[in-house]
C-alpha cells in the first residue's frame, strides 16, 4: 500500500469517527476496494455501556465505576431485579453483534430456524442479521434450550441488544 493510500485512509477512518459521533450512530461499516487484489473493510463502533460482556465494553465499564463510587449499593441489588425481568441483563441471552434488521427464517416462506422449546446446538444458526445488504447467521454459542425469543422478524436491533434466552 502506497505512502498516499496510507493518509486517505487514515482521513477515510477519522472521518467515519467524527459522523458516527455527530450522527450519534451505534456502529458503520464500510469497504472500500482500491483494484481487484487490494480492499479494505472498515468498521466504527461506539460501545455503549451495556450489561452484556463484551472485550471492548469491559474497559468502559470498569472506566466508569470509579467515577460514582455512590452508586456501589444500588448496583448490588440490580442483579436479583435484573434476573426478574430485564432480558439484556440474563446470562443466557444471547446479544447482538451488530446493527441491522432481524429475520427469524432463512426466507420469507421458509420455516423459522428456532422456535421456543426447541433445543439447539452449538454453532446452528438462531436467527439471520441484516447489515448493508448482508445476511449475517447468528450461530449459537453453547448447545440448549430456546426459552424465550426476544425479537421479532424484520425488527431492528442495535449492538448488544438481547435477541433469544438459552438455557
Amino acid at each position: 500500500m502506497s505512502k498516499k493510500h496510507q493518509d486517505a485512509d487514515v482521513a477515510f477512518i477519522e472521518a467515519l469517527s467524527e459522523l458516527v459521533n455527530a450522527k450519534d450512530l451505534a456502529e458503520i461499516q464500510v469497504k472500500r476496494d482500491y483494484d481487484d487484489n487490494s480492499s479494505m473493510n472498515v468498521r466504527v463502533t461506539r460501545y455503549a455501556a451495556t450489561t452484556s460482556v463484551a472485550a471492548p465494553a469491559a474497559p468502559v465499564q470498569m472506566a466508569a465505576a470509579p467515577a460514582a463510587p455512590a452508586a456501589a449499593a444500588p448496583t448490588a441489588s440490580a442483579p436479583s431485579q435484573a434476573s426478574s425481568g430485564d432480558p439484556a441483563s440474563d446470562p443466557n441471552a444471547v446479544t447482538s453483534p451488530m446493527v441491522g434488521t432481524i429475520y427469524l427464517q432463512p426466507e420469507p416462506d421458509a420455516a423459522a430456524f428456532i422456535s421456543v422449546g426447541s433445543t439447539v446446538k452449538e454453532g446452528q444458526t438462531l436467527l439471520i442479521v441484516e447489515a448493508m445488504k448482508t445476511m449475517n447467521q447468528i450461530p449459537s454459542p453453547r448447545s440448549g434450550t430456546v426459552k424465550r425469543i426476544l425479537v421479532d422478524d424484520g425488527s431492528a436491533v442495535e449492538f448488544g441488544s438481547p435477541l433469544v434466552i438459552l438455557e
